[in-house]
């Protein structure tokens, strides 16, 4: 079992800045790509941003220039640093994260799992 917990999330004004984190707890042996995504209120969940365990990065091209996703692999933590930040980024943001999960010694399972969710407001 692989558990997320978000952190980070709230209310800012048009043009602030948030830092958003995800913690990875759990039978972890190895994560390969964790990113966030964003639902906003009755739209479907879009990738925000992906970072690989040798740290590549994408970013959906709305956020560009804005957010930085980044790791700390030692710590199974990502990040998102939101900057200029726009109220259509309103949104609930989740966690995602995949790897290998140790079943016993010497067994691994492939996980996915995702946060709870964390709300980040953008208004004036």
């Amino acid at each position: 079992q692989v558990q997320l917990v978000e952190s980070g999330g709230g209310l800012v004004q048009p043009g602030g800045s948030l830092r958003l984190s995800c913690a990875a707890s759990g039978s972890i042996f190895s994560i390969n790509a964790m990113g966030w995504y964003r639902q906003a209120p009755g739209k479907e969940r879009e990738l925000v941003a992906a970072i690989s365990s040798g740290g590549s990065t994408n970013y959906a091209d709305s956020v560009k220039g804005r957010f930085t996703i980044s790791r700390d692999n030692a710590k199974n933590t990502v990040y998102l640093q939101m900057n200029s930040l726009k109220p259509e980024d309103t949104a609930v943001y989740y966690c995602n994260a995949r790897g290998l999960s140790t079943v016993r010694a010497g067994t691994y399972r492939a996980f996915g799992s995702w946060g709870q969710g964390t709300q980040v407001t953008v208004s004036s």
